[in-house]
């Protein structure tokens, strides 16, 4: 999923703070589409954490010079292949995605397989895997055709098309014919049809807790979506406390908090909701947002509309550079990072094989989240303005 970003229009300095060659990058891509999986025998938890792959071969990827976060754990590029090529024929061929631009073209250049795959390390199919990026191009289709000018999208009308949005997985409830006028609206819409086809794939192998957890953190990132469009009409850069507590709304948590499904497992729902594991959720998804609002800067500030961010942010309200203000959102970063991992340590020791499980799943996100974007220097993200 992408994070919709918002910021000034000045341009970035040359001297904004280097993105050296780094040690790791990782792949993905091609395959056909698979049935929807029928709903698991419920078994028992398995007790003891998923084993972790072996680390993959480090390829080229480009870093930010002094931003923290732990290293990926897997990186294989025939496999993300695959997950790619069975992402677009659903695309395709189920829900006839962006269905007047090159749509092959632009899923690849996304390069959804590669995101899972980084993310999901422990995903004990491909079909689960597909579940994390059907999501992920549902997400970032309602993004586009809601907000972004280039597919119709305006920030002033985004409240109304995004309750509708949410109703593609949180189904209405009515009389018969407004049902059917309802359904009709979903499937009218390519968005509306593939966040409607990626839930009904993901409830057959989720629990009706993850699924209705899912639900929950989508209508959370549609409320963030909705103070940037507010942000964005009245072009008002926020402080940067209020850019925080939007970004913890408008972020990927919906795409972290999906990791036991992913996984094959089930963080039960008591333990899920439990104030310590809601904070390391919360730390991990805000330092996953803001290694996008890093990574994505140079290419939001080279554009011509309204952007702000957290390095815009604090620019406006320190009255700084902005290669000062990039340094401090860096430390902003790291010491969420290091916030996580230190909330994920002691709830890892106390809260047993599955809390434990769960954690490395967080971090595993968190991870692969950066590597993704540290291989995408020099096409979607870091350009130069």
């Amino acid at each position: 999923m992408k994070a919709p970003t918002p910021g000034t229009t000045d341009s970035l300095p040359p001297s904004l703070p280097p993105l050296p060659s780094g040690p790791t990058g990782l792949g993905t891509s091609s395959l056909r589409l698979g049935r929807v999986p029928q709903p698991p025998v419920p078994q028992p938890p398995d007790p003891a954490p998923a084993p972790e792959p072996a680390p993959s071969p480090p390829s080229s990827s480009q870093r930010i010079e002094g931003l923290y976060c732990p290293p990926a754990v897997r990186d294989d590029r025939a496999l993300a292949d695959e997950v790619n090529a069975r992402l677009v024929e659903w695309a395709e061929k189920e829900v006839n995605l962006y269905p007047d631009t090159d749509l092959r073209d632009a899923l690849l250049g996304f390069d959804c397989g590669r995101s899972v795959v980084l993310c999901h390390p422990d995903a004990p199919s491909v079909e689960h895997l597909m579940a994390a990026a059907r999501f992920l191009a549902a997400e970032n289709a309602v993004d586009d055709y809601f907000c972004e000018a280039e597919y119709g999208g305006s920030a002033n009308r985004r409240g109304a098309a995004l309750a509708v949005a949410q109703s593609a997985i949180d189904p209405s409830h009515n009389t018969p014919r407004y049902e059917a006028d309802w359904r009709a609206g979903i499937e009218s819409h390519p968005a509306l049809r593939s966040m409607r086809s990626a839930m009904e794939y993901f409830n057959a192998l989720a629990t009706p807790a993850q699924s209705h957890r899912f639900r929950h953190d989508i209508a959370n990132l549609y409320l963030g979506y909705g103070a940037e469009g507010d942000c964005i009409t009245q072009l008002r850069t926020p402080a940067v406390w209020e850019y925080l507590v939007q970004r913890q709304f408008n972020n990927f948590r919906p795409c972290l908090t999906i990791t036991d499904a992913v996984g094959g497992y089930e963080l039960p729902a008591p333990l899920f909701a439990e104030p310590a594991v809601q904070r390391a959720v919360a730390l991990s998804s805000n330092a996953s947002t803001i290694c996008n609002d890093l990574y994505s800067l140079r290419k939001e500030q080279a554009s011509e509309r309204f952007h702000y961010s957290l390095p815009t942010a604090i620019a406006a309200e320190e009255e700084c550079s902005i290669e000062d203000a990039f340094q401090l959102a860096i430390e902003v970063h790291n010491d969420l990072v290091h916030r996580f991992e230190q909330q994920a340590a002691e709830l890892s020791a106390t809260g047993g094989p599955l809390m434990a499980r769960f954690m490395a799943g967080l971090s595993n996100w968190l991870a692969g989240n950066h590597e993704w974007h540290a291989g995408n220097v020099g096409t979607r993200y870091a350009t130069s303005p």
